[in-house]
């Protein structure tokens, strides 16, 4: 799991650079009038993280044993294809903090981590969890997932941020 734990390691650090500069205002302000605020983007990755830790979790320990094959879950970065965010994990109207952001992106990787530190990837290879795009993926894959996902946001951020 080295390999997934710094790809999405890396990627965090890239996300959390982007908007290291931007005031609190410009992290709540509307940019664009149907689209999410950059603190709403970010909140939607902290989400998204929370759920799919407590998804890869609860598919572990109760999900059937079943072979799926790899997905090119790559592609998750091409935003040609807009996705509607699930209603679990879209952003509430609400303004925070650069700081209050960080420390739920924190609180949610430290959990991803912990259970990461603490499950082998050859119990992930054995079970998946469906994705509305991919279908069926392998626990072992949604790390990852999770990487690629935060990188498409970043593009999004730096598109919003040119707009500021």
């Amino acid at each position: 799991m080295d390999n997934e734990i710094k790809l999405i390691e890396d990627i965090r650090s890239d996300l959390l650079n982007s908007v290291s500069d931007l005031t609190n205002d410009d992290l709540n302000k509307r940019i664009e009038e149907d689209r999410w605020t950059i603190i709403q983007v970010l909140d939607h990755l902290y989400l998204m993280e929370r759920s799919l830790t407590k998804a890869i979790q609860t598919t572990l320990a109760k999900g059937e044993e079943q072979e799926v094959p790899s997905k090119p879950i790559h592609y998750t970065v091409d935003r040609t294809k807009k996705v509607d965010a699930p209603p679990f994990v879209v952003p509430a109207e609400e303004s925070l903090t650069l700081q209050e952001m960080k420390d739920k992106l924190n609180a949610s990787r430290k959990d991803l981590l912990t259970f990461l530190h603490t499950t082998s990837k050859e119990e992930l290879l054995k079970k998946a969890y469906p994705h509305p795009i991919f279908g069926l993926i392998r626990l072992d894959e949604w790390i990852p997932f999770i990487g690629y996902h935060e990188k498409r946001h970043l593009e999004q951020i730096e598109e919003l941020k040119a707009k500021l």
